[in-house]
């Protein structure tokens, strides 16, 4: 029995996040046509670890931890573009990966999109891949203004402008890689 502290990383189990539900005051829909195989963008977005690499607009993305299927606790920052000025986005989510289906789905579990629920599906079309991120939300517990918050400013202006950025980025990446 070694003494030694173990240098391999601590495994955590899968999430169990199951589809986004369907009651919620927010739903965001953004998808697009991806003209590539489903492998591929379903490759590209699952590995959240390289969007900074590919979009601009993405801060940083860190995995707290890991999980078997490719998820885990994963900590995201990116900026909301208004012109010449960019404004700061972060949250934490928990992040499971079905490779069979395939899906990403996200929990938001902190930042102001606690409890936000995010799936990312990827379904074979003629010409590509729809792939399509749905966010669904209730909103922030701030009383008085956080529905208004939410359908007004937060969901159209701040999720839609950074998902819809994203989408077209990773779409772009996809499209240009090899067969």
């Amino acid at each position: 029995m070694s003494l030694l502290p173990s240098s391999a990383p601590v495994m955590h189990a899968n999430y169990a996040l199951g589809p986004p539900p369907t009651d919620q005051l927010v739903t965001q829909i953004d998808e697009r046509l991806v003209r590539a195989p489903v492998a591929r963008i379903f490759d590209i977005a699952r590995e959240v670890e390289h969007w900074p690499a590919y979009l601009p607009h993405y801060r940083f993305v860190r995995f707290r931890h890991r999980t078997p299927d490719g998820g885990g606790m994963v900590e995201m920052a990116a900026n909301r573009p208004f012109g010449l000025f960019n404004w700061p986005t972060w949250w934490l989510s928990e992040m499971a990966v079905n490779h069979d289906v395939p899906w990403v789905r996200f929990k938001h579990v902190g930042g102001i999109t606690t409890r936000m629920d995010v799936e990312w599906s990827f379904t074979p079309a003629p010409g590509g891949t729809l792939t399509r991120i749905v966010h669904v939300w209730n909103g922030p517990l701030w009383p008085v203004i956080g529905r208004f918050a939410a359908t007004q400013v937060i969901a159209p202006v701040f999720v839609h402008g950074i998902a819809s950025r994203t989408l077209a980025g990773l779409a772009a990446v996809a499209e240009r890689s090899p067969s």
